[in-house]
């Protein structure tokens, strides 16, 4: 039997896989609801439903909250789902960056799930086809809570063994924490310690940690034990060293210790609206710089494109716009000579998302699997095949839209709070958002 039969096989027919129940001149959104799954960053999974039975899955960014896609819900009622384009640029005038961006990315990633189930079409061919058959994955591996030197290596082997090719690992402040000469930055014991505003501190302001030639040490044994672990064939990436923590010549100061080690890239070495910095820190190293999981839109990547203040580009599709957006903020970055690498840290209904993503993609690295380590994380959808990794890479869906489905047994099972899943909504039919008045009661 030949490869274009087997597929011929595994498609099906068109007629078969249109959805007879649904007229889509005639649809129009009816609800939406949502449920928390409990994880290491929680997920906010959301239901688009319709007048049609026909409804769409999709997910608020991970650790975000599900106000920032129920604030839109007024907006699309009544609304037709297949108008994507016009949907989209209404709401995406009130998301902004980080989590902010994460109501109006997942929204879109269940409309374009909508769309693919009424068609019958999976979602990669709505941005324009397949580039690759299987998406290659790297793994995030959380670092240890003993951070040695030997728990580092045993965490990226066992990612390895897991069949993994591609692997990125945290050297967060702690490991320069070893001794406690290292840490300075307790000389602002007086500053508050909060959360929003410390974001924004410049870097070695305030509380944090201080680069020293020992805490260089510590980092390149981490990473020359690691390397000589894995061998050359193993691709590796670092991540959480740098950002707030660093001036920028620090982070070219430990950047250019980690050069002898082959990394694919440093990433986030500087904070993240600072472009600048992230173009001193790419052109002074011979390593790449990754960076972008918290930008907004394409718009929130042109400067960095323009100024090539990135060497590779890493949205995370759960902010920065959903599918359509990031595949275009590709391949405005494509035009500049920059790949894209996909950041993830969510459940399998966004990592579907990013795997349609991933394939028309033409110039794209890798996918960040961060669920490695949870065992019901697989459960959370049906249609997901339990060898779905197999290799470190992931066959790309012909399934209608996203390819998976609920599963809502194993939500139920892993809620944040018990007994909310998907649970009416009426309270955000009303506007939240935008302009509002209900009546003339009081005629001007």
């Amino acid at each position: 039997m030949s490869a274009n039969t087997r597929e011929n096989e595994e498609i099906g027919r068109v007629e078969d896989a249109v959805n007879t129940h649904s007229r889509p001149t005639d649809i129009r959104i009816t609800d939406m609801r949502l449920a928390v799954v409990a994880s290491n960053y929680d997920y906010p999974i959301l239901r688009i439903d319709t007048n049609q039975g026909v409804y769409g899955i999709g997910e608020v960014r991970d650790a975000g909250h599900v106000e920032n896609a129920l604030q839109f819900k007024s907006m699309l009622i009544g609304q037709n789902p297949c108008n994507v384009d016009m949907l989209f640029n209404v709401m995406k005038k009130f998301g902004s960056w980080g989590r902010e961006g994460g109501g109006v990315s997942g929204i879109e990633i269940a409309l374009w799930d909508l769309i693919g189930k009424i068609y019958g079409v999976p979602c990669y061919q709505f941005l324009g086809g397949k580039y690759r058959d299987r998406v290659r994955l790297y793994g995030d591996t959380p670092t240890p809570d003993n951070p040695s030197v030997e728990d580092f290596v045993k965490a990226v082997e066992g990612r390895r063994d897991m069949g993994l090719t591609f692997i990125k690992f945290d050297l967060r402040p702690s490991l320069f924490e070893r001794d406690e000469k290292i840490l300075i930055g307790h000389d602002a014991p007086y500053d508050y310690d909060f959360w929003p505003a410390s974001i924004f501190k410049a870097p070695g302001a305030g509380r944090g940690v201080k680069l020293t030639e020992k805490s260089i040490q510590n980092a390149v044994e981490v990473v020359a034990a690691v390397r000589k672990a894995v061998g050359p064939d193993i691709q590796l990436c670092v991540d959480h060293f740098g950002q707030g923590y660093m001036m920028t010549d620090e982070a070219i100061r430990f950047g250019k210790a980690l050069e002898p080690y082959d990394l694919v890239w440093i990433e986030d070495p500087v904070p993240f609206f600072d472009m600048a910095a992230h173009k001193r820190v790419a052109d002074a190293l011979l390593t790449p710089i990754a960076a972008g999981e918290e930008l907004f839109l394409r718009a929130g990547f042109k400067e960095a494109i323009e100024m090539r203040a990135f060497d590779i580009i890493h949205p995370d599709l759960l902010t920065s716009g959903g599918m359509l957006e990031t595949k275009r903020i590709a391949d405005d970055a494509e035009e500049a000579g920059i790949p894209t690498a996909l950041h993830f840290a969510g459940s399998p209904i966004a990592f579907m998302a990013n795997v349609h993503c991933a394939t028309a993609i033409s110039s794209f690295l890798a996918l960040e699997h961060h669920g490695l380590d949870l065992p019901f994380w697989k459960s959370l959808v049906t249609g997901l095949d339990d060898n779905y990794m197999d290799g470190g890479y992931v066959k790309v869906p012909e399934k209608p839209g996203l390819g998976v489905d609920l599963n809502y047994e194993a939500i139920e099972e892993n809620l944040r709070t018990p007994g909310t899943a998907f649970l009416p909504t009426d309270q955000w039919n009303t506007p939240k958002l935008a302009f509002w008045r209900p009546d003339d009661r009081w005629p001007e």
